[in-house]
């Protein structure tokens, strides 16, 4: 149990167990002054007899829109919480804010806030605080990306301990905004270097002029040999984010000797359109269960 007197904004919320899972909702995990407050929800396995691993999911939408409220309806078929509830890993469902609401390094500074979170009353909800996984999607595989590779350092909120994962699943994400429009599919019709691009609205500032901004923001520039596990999946015939970004990613990891696995998905889109989406679900399920099941790994 948390001390009561180290509580910034008060104990985790009641557990409610309903079917299979044990729900703690709106958890407060912090609030920085003059933004709304950031919540997150965790699902636990209502049969889990001991602390279980912990997944936090990252929403995409172009850090423009998207909430851990709302599942999309094309990945809702699959079940993928389900799935990983009955593997045995809890799922954290963090909000972070938008780029309409504040510029890069923010949303980064909200997730590590929600581990440090999630580690801090591990005790009180029955998850365990040395297997820490994350698991995003488009924009928010960037974001899962520089949570698994960054250093240990902003947030807001819960300060005591370690914002660091021990494994990351990265679907078609985003890894050097630099190099986004030139690893544009043939397709493809968007321009990431415009100054509104979504890539620009996420630093703040354009994409083309600001190569400061640009190198904190991508993930390729924070590569470490020491990075925990981490899995890319890219659908190669994604016409959002090209493929080329996670081979780029994928090739700066292992240069430094870092554990990465790049998957290609044959006829994928982006949202692994035209591709087994079930199966992307099953293979991300079985890599964070075995790599988070592996305590000699952490």
């Amino acid at each position: 149990m948390a001390d009561a007197g180290r509580d910034r904004y008060g104990a985790p919320p009641p557990g409610e167990r309903r079917g299979d899972r044990i729900e703690f909702r709106d958890a407060f995990v912090a609030q920085e002054q003059g933004f709304r407050p950031l919540l997150l929800d965790l699902l636990v396995p209502a049969d889990a007899t001991g602390p279980v691993p912990v997944v936090l999911w990252v929403h995409g939408g172009g850090w423009l829109n998207g909430s851990p409220k709302v599942l999309p309806d094309w990945l809702a078929g699959e079940d993928h919480i389900g799935q990983a509830l009955r593997a045995g890993l809890a799922v954290a469902l963090p909000a972070y804010r938008l780029s309409g609401e504040a510029a890069f390094p923010a949303p980064l500074h909200d997730l590590k806030s929600a581990v440090r979170y999630l580690r801090y009353y591990a005790s009180d909800l029955g998850i365990d605080p040395d297997r820490i996984g994350v698991w995003g999607e488009s924009a928010g595989g960037l974001l899962a990306s520089l949570l698994a590779l960054s250093t240990d350092e902003g947030t807001v909120g819960v300060t005591e301990g370690s914002s660091h994962v021990q494994a990351a699943v990265v679907w078609y994400g985003p890894s050097h905004l630099a190099t986004m429009q030139s690893h544009q599919h043939p397709r493809a019709t968007g321009d990431h270097d415009a100054d509104d691009s979504p890539e620009s609205l996420l630093i703040g500032a354009p994409v083309t002029r600001s190569p400061e901004k640009v190198a904190a923001a991508s993930p390729v520039t924070h590569v470490r040999g020491d990075a925990p596990p981490i899995l890319l999946l890219h659908g190669e015939e994604d016409v959002v984010v090209g493929y080329r970004q996670s081979v780029e990613l994928a090739a700066a990891l292992e240069a430094v000797g870092a554990p990465v696995e790049l998957v290609a998905v044959p006829g994928g889109d982006h949202l692994f359109g035209g591709a087994d989406l079930g199966a992307q679900v099953r293979r991300s399920v079985g890599f964070l269960s075995r790599t988070l099941g592996d305590v000699s790994r952490i």
